[in-house]
This record gives structure tokens, C-alpha cells and sequence, in this order.
């Protein structure tokens, strides 16, 4: 995983989308055991507290479990990517209506999308 100190989004979060990322697309399967908060910390040279910060959010999010003592690890619940799901379908309706506000075409807006499902 990289980071991007560029990004306008905070360090956590890029951690936080990376691993869900990992996780949705199966590179990580359920009931593995991630790299400790000490570990990644070390490894993305950055503060343990946002990687803590990071996997506290996963785990309210349903994406991982800790186990104290043991570790963090991948959930194997498939309710966290319906839970996923309806939030970025909400974010997508936020982002349409914004567009419209802004004069943004119909015609435009489908060709955004389909140009976006085709990569």
C-alpha cells in the first residue's frame, strides 16, 4: 500500500480505502490476520495512532474484527458491502444532484458514467 501526501484526504482514510479495497476485491480473505498497528506503522513509516485510527474505522464499518491480544482481522460478513454499497450509491445521488446544479446535462452525465464503467 502507498500513500499519497498529495492527497487532500487524510492519511487514515487512504489507509482505511486501501484496505477496503483489498478486502472487497478478495486479496485479502476473510479471517486473515492484518499486520499489527506497530507493524504497518513501521512499515508506511507514519504514527501507530493512524493506523489504529484507520482499522477502528473498518471495524465500525464491519470490514475487520480485532480479537485483544491476538490481532485485527478481515471480516467475513458480506453485510459490510451492502452497508458499502448504499452509501456510495447515496454519495453517487449527492454528486448527480450537485451536477445538475451546475448546469451539467443529463446527456453528460450518463456519458461520465458510462466512460467510468468502461475502465
Amino acid at each position: 500500500m502507498t500513500l499519497n501526501y498529495r492527497d487532500s484526504r487524510p492519511i487514515y482514510e487512504q489507509i482505511q480505502d486501501g484496505l477496503r479495497k483489498l478486502i472487497v476485491t478478495g486479496a485479502l480473505r476473510p479471517d486473515e490476520k492484518l499486520p499489527s498497528v506497530r507493524a504497518m506503522a513501521m512499515e508506511l513509516a507514519i504514527n501507530p495512532n493512524t493506523i489504529q485510527r484507520a482499522y477502528g474505522e473498518l471495524e465500525t464499518e464491519g470490514y475487520i474484527y480485532s480479537i485483544p491480544g491476538k490481532g485485527s482481522f478481515v471480516a467475513a460478513v458480506k453485510e459490510p458491502m451492502e452497508i458499502r454499497r448504499r452509501a456510495l450509491m447515496a454519495k453517487l445521488g449527492e454528486i448527480i444532484a450537485e451536477l445538475r446544479y451546475l448546469c451539467v446535462s443529463d446527456e453528460e452525465i450518463f456519458a461520465l458514467v458510462k466512460e467510468g464503467m468502461s475502465k
